[in-house]
């Protein structure tokens, strides 16, 4: 039994008080809850990069076909009198050959050297397709023909082989060559 008049010593009284104020927990005493917060935001942020990724990218597809093995099974079907165009894209430009010949520079008959020669150190798109549109034209047989077999050299980028290959294979709206066909530089 305790006395009422008993006191609490100095030493114990300190303790009491000390014990009973407020104290921040230590970093290894936090128990609770997690902090999700920095997580969303993260997810948050790679969604909306998903979301602006997908709606710039742009597929588009050509039909080619790729290098045969012997490379004979392509132009089977094909006429002995035809046209028999190839492109061959090179550093220098882009050099077009027929089953008459290689064209001339300038796409002025045939000769040797490259056909569309580099301007300013970069290739004339426009001058492939009125020299392809000027040899489809050349002769009435040669309306009909629809493929073009495309090589290139291999420190071509790939932008200018399917530049290339968008140049031989139509003109606006008319198309001139648009079965394209991979060949293999030799």
């Amino acid at each position: 039994m305790s006395d009422a008049g008993e006191t609490l010593s100095p030493a114990q009284r300190s303790r009491i008080r000390r014990l009973s104020q407020p104290k921040e927990p230590a970093p290894g005493e936090e128990a609770g809850e997690l902090n999700v917060v920095p997580y969303l935001d993260i997810i948050t942020n790679v969604m909306i990069f998903v979301l602006a990724s997908v709606s710039v990218i742009f597929i588009t597809s050509i039909d080619s076909t790729p290098p045969a093995i012997g490379g004979g099974k392509v132009r089977s079907e094909a006429a002995s009198k035809a046209l028999n165009l190839s492109a061959l894209v090179t550093s220098q430009g882009i050099s077009l050959k027929t089953s008459g010949g290689n064209i001339a520079p300038g796409c002025a008959g045939v000769g040797a050297g490259v056909t569309i020669p580099m301007v300013d150190k970069m290739h004339d798109y426009a001058a492939v397709t009125a020299c392809a549109k000027r040899l489809k034209g050349a002769q009435p047989e040669f309306a009909q023909e629809t493929q073009v077999t495309l090589t290139a050299n291999a420190d071509v980028q790939f932008q200018v082989i399917v530049s290339t290959m968008d140049a031989l294979r139509r003109d606006g709206e008319e198309e001139l060559f648009p079965d394209v066909h991979f060949g293999v530089a030799r």
